[in-house]
């Protein structure tokens, strides 16, 4: 990276990895043009920031979608990038690339007006309708054949992926061996495929045999459990056996109300698997403090879900810069009293030993907030007695920080960017730089339905800040520590540019 770069060009990179922080909940229409904005201002940098992105990113859609823009554009070096990416996707996320490129029409019954109206059909457009390239085509017929030469790769991939494999073989017209033929088009698989194994799985009469097939061809527990009825412990034992970390964390309540926790020899083997995913990088750093929610399990059984969901987000990195968290609690922000919960136990379990972490709550006043410990029950216990309602004054927490002395270098304000009372922020955020002698990296979360008014403010006083549109997926907030944890946005830049490209597999 140049290091003379003027303060512009910092910003447009900076705005960039900003928009990074939105979550488009699988509706790549509405990202893809924020992708075409990234790609447009600086094509050199939107390369390596999908490199780097690919590797330490967590959402989805921005993959897919930095994977269709390299795919498609003339910039050199871009196609390559993609397809390279794109080789090493699973299959679902290689079909939502292709179809998005390809594009696709959705039919939906639009409710009727009145009581007595008739319904009506809407068409809805999807994607780029444009002719798939063809080393796109080229690269997925690569993938395909990659996988029809490993028996068990494509039989383990054709389990959990069916309908995706057949979309790409029919859709890029792609030839598929006679053993892939048979599998996935004639519904005759051979005798040594793992779908010829599901098949006997179905036939099996007794729990034993029925655990042998799992065991013997890893039969994925979301498939046998449509086909097993009786869930008995060994047939259990045999899914838990076989299972992903991710899966076993995302069947927590499945597997609860099939009684596997009452098991003790089941229970067991569910506690080994978990020890297991805190050092498994394919698990969603808060997917496990999800699980504690929906799963109702025990609580040492969800001590060790959220000592997953610690090690996982402890692996995004460490945090060490002083930092102040603030969340707007005035009427109507149960989300940003919410947000602030997660965010606060997500970041104190990652400071640096001796690092300060600030929390306050605020409306006109600031409450301040001292969690006991780094878990989402720690924090939800430190929230008791917080509710929305109020005013709003998004300074009033600086300039209590003020008084206190508190000196931060980091400072996450959690709020829909109204405010009707004085401090504003900006002005006292200008006042709390003067008095500390700091000028701190400044990160707006954004609640549902923010008003773009404090973004603004900080622009005009020539002010950077970053700014995150929670939109509703609480799976996505670890993105938010590369922002906290660089000594400055300038490192975070370099360290992307830095980043090593990915290469295309030998044909």
């Amino acid at each position: 990276m140049n290091q003379n770069m003027n303060p512009r060009e910092q910003d447009n990179r900076l705005n960039i990895l900003n928009a990074l922080l939105t979550t488009p909940h699988r509706k790549l229409d509405q990202v893809f043009p924020i992708h075409t904005e990234m790609i447009k201002q600086d094509p050199l940098f939107y390369g390596r920031l999908a490199a780097w992105y690919n590797d330490t990113g967590d959402v989805r859609d921005h993959k897919e979608c930095f994977v269709i823009n390299l795919c498609v554009s003339d910039f050199e070096g871009h196609r390559d990038e993609g397809l390279a990416i794109l080789r090493e996707m699973p299959p679902y996320q290689v079909s939502r690339v292709i179809d998005f490129v390809h594009g696709r029409k959705d039919k939906k019954t639009k409710k009727a007006a009145t009581k007595n109206a008739p319904t009506q059909t809407v068409v809805e457009n999807h994607g780029l309708f444009k002719n798939v390239p063809r080393s796109m085509k080229t690269e997925v017929e690569r993938y395909l054949k990659e996988r029809e030469n490993d028996n068990d790769w494509f039989d383990s991939t054709v389990v959990i992926a069916r309908k995706y494999m057949k979309r790409l073989y029919a859709l890029l017209h792609v030839n598929p061996s006679e053993r892939a033929q048979k599998i996935l088009f004639e519904d005759a698989p051979p005798e040594d495929s793992k779908l010829f194994a599901v098949k006997e799985l179905a036939k099996a009469s007794t729990p034993q045999d029925q655990a042998k097939v799992i065991m013997d061809h890893k039969i994925p527990y979301r498939i046998a459990s449509t086909i097993v009825t009786a869930m008995t412990p060994t047939v259990m034992l045999a899914l838990i056996d076989v299972m992903t970390s991710q899966e076993l964390i995302n069947n927590m309540g499945s597997l609860k109300r099939r009684g596997a926790f009452d098991n003790a020899d089941l229970k067991a083997l569910i506690e080994k698997k978990l020890e297991r995913a805190k050092t498994d990088k394919r698990v969603a750093a808060l997917k496990a403090t999800e699980a504690v929610k929906v799963a109702g399990v025990d609580e040492a059984t969800a001590k060790q879900l959220e000592a997953v969901a610690d090690a996982q987000i402890k692996a995004k990195g460490r945090i060490g810069k002083s930092t102040a968290l603030l969340f707007d609690k005035s009427g109507s922000m149960e989300q940003a009293i919410e947000l602030g919960k997660q965010i606060g136990s997500m970041i104190s379990a990652i400071m640096e030993d001796g690092v300060n972490l600030y929390c306050y709550a605020f409306d006109v006043m600031a409450y301040p907030i001292e969690a006991k410990g780094t878990t989402l029950a720690d924090w939800e216990k430190a929230l008791r007695g917080i509710k929305a309602g109020g005013g709003t004054s998004c300074g009033c927490s600086l300039k209590y920080m003020i008084q206190k002395k508190q000196l931060v270098e980091n400072i996450i304000l959690i709020t829909d960017e109204g405010e009707n009372q004085t401090p504003f922020f900006v002005p006292e955020l200008q006042k709390y730089m003067t008095e500390m002698k700091i000028q701190p990296n400044v990160c707006i979360v954004k609640t549902q339905g923010a008003i773009q008014l404090l973004e603004e403010n900080m622009r005009r006083a020539g002010l950077q800040c970053d700014a995150y549109q929670f939109n509703g997926d609480y799976y996505s907030l670890p993105n938010l520590i590369p922002m906290l944890n660089k000594a400055s946005r300038l490192d975070l830049l370099m360290e992307i540019m830095m980043w090593d490209l990915p290469t295309r597999k030998a044909s």
